[in-house]
């Protein structure tokens, strides 16, 4: 099954509002075996409206659109559409009864006659009910099998209605055993997309049949492996021997797999060894703490952390000598060392995590640009720090560099399991 998304609303297109709802139903769908061919926004003018339905149901003759089934002057999403199909409009008094019933209970007073317009709907529809909002959904069909099903704006509405109905009545339309479109992301950190590629050799253009692309991110190069043609088992089993065939050639760089998060990974980590951690930041200002701590149980492994953004702080809380930083500067590799171990001497931990740089966009020299850091590993008094020269603005330049931190991290435990020694420079 082939189908294209429309999103709707003006503050789509000011970029007010990010479009999460067309990459929910992309993903979703796609899981089916649904094809989405083309993903278009319109305004909320009724002609653009009518015009994107029309072109969409003209290339594949199915189509989802969210947005505009609000109770405003604005939401024009029903009667547009609903004029493709030749149909008008009427009331639906059961829609109108919950609603009244609705606003009775939630806010204590009648419903306002503006909300009434939400009872309105095509002649000849299907309601989906929404247990999620007051906006019910609409599936509108002609006798040539062409169908727009209709969902709210709001993305928790439209995320409980594609769960509770449109996707178990799709899936009743597709044909059992049938192709499914499923993909596996490995997730890497510390290594640019081109090393990647020449690291992959033939497998960068492609692994048995399966697409592979490169997702690079603040976080890193994400790989994305996709199974377009293949039923449910098939596509299990190829996503699992592509993906193998993958960490054979990087898994140096691999940290995880689709939505994993490298903190909470280091921390499980942490919580096997029994190791407590607390950081040391500077250019980060707290970025790598916050990212700790956002992890859910993190109090059994995060101790604390200092925030040494002045050389002063460096020197009183941390330890490090004021010489030390006049003669090789705050942003050095004997400053970073020296605030790792700083830090885990101070709060008594098992590792101390140090982060020094300049984030930008001023501060910057010849010998240090901007977005130099210099990240430092104490794991039990062997320390490593590591250079690095991070892309983008400052926000992203210091959430590079906490995710560096935490890659050296992972090193750190990597050379610790194959009994390695640490290098200067490794």
């Amino acid at each position: 099954m082939n189908l294209e998304i429309v999103t709707i609303g003006d503050e789509l297109l000011l970029g007010f509002t990010i479009d999460t709802n067309a990459a929910q139903l992309a993903r979703e769908l796609a899981a089916l075996g649904v094809r989405i061919v083309r993903r278009t926004t319109c305004g909320d003018d009724a002609e653009s409206i009518r015009q994107a339905v029309s072109d969409a149901l003209g290339r594949t003759g199915a189509v989802i659109t969210t947005g505009g089934l609000g109770p405003t002057a604005d939401d024009m999403t029903k009667p547009a559409i609903a004029a493709i199909f030749g149909k008008g409009m009427r009331l639906d008094t059961g829609i109108l009864t919950a609603l009244r019933e609705r606003w009775r209970k939630r806010f204590g007073h009648d419903l306002p006659v503006s909300n009434e317009q939400q009872a309105m709907v095509p002649e000849g529809c299907t309601i989906l009910p929404n247990r999620h909002g007051s906006a019910p959904g609409i599936w509108l069909e002609d006798a040539q099998g062409r169908w727009v099903i209709m969902l709210p704006g709001v993305p928790r509405e439209m995320r409980g209605m594609l769960a509770d109905t449109v996707v178990p009545t799709l899936r009743d339309r597709l044909p059992v055993g049938g192709p499914v479109i499923r993909s596996r992301t490995l997730r890497t950190a510390n290594i640019a997309e081109s090393a990647l590629a020449d690291r992959l050799g033939e497998l960068a253009r492609g692994v048995n049949g399966l697409s592979l692309a490169y997702l690079p991110g603040a976080d890193g190069v994400d790989l994305r492996l996709t199974s377009w043609d293949r039923d449910a088992r098939a596509t299990t089993v190829a996503l699992d021997e592509a993906a193998a065939l993958v960490r054979s050639k990087v898994s140096r760089y691999v940290y995880g797999e689709n939505d994993d998060d490298l903190a909470a990974i280091m921390l499980a980590e942490c919580a096997a060894r029994n190791a407590t951690v607390a950081v040391a930041e500077s250019c980060t200002g707290g970025m790598l703490g916050m990212r700790l701590t956002a992890v859910p149980g993190s109090s059994r492994t995060v101790l604390g952390g200092t925030i040494a953004y002045a050389n002063a702080v460096k020197t009183r809380e941390l330890g490090v000598s004021a010489a030390l930083i006049d003669e090789q500067g705050a942003v050095s590799e004997p400053v970073a060392r020296a605030m790792a171990t700083g830090v885990r001497l101070r709060f008594g931990s098992t590792i101390g995590l140090g982060i020094t740089g300049i984030a930008g966009p001023d501060g910057g020299t010849p010998e240090k640009p901007v977005g130099t850091v210099w990240v430092a590993v104490d794991l039990d008094g062997d320390v490593h720090a590591v250079r690095a020269v991070l892309p983008g603005d400052r926000h992203e330049i210091r959430w590079r560099a906490a995710q560096l931190a935490l890659d050296r991290l992972r090193k750190a435990f990597l050379r610790e399991q194959q009994s390695e020694g640490w290098t200067a420079r490794g």
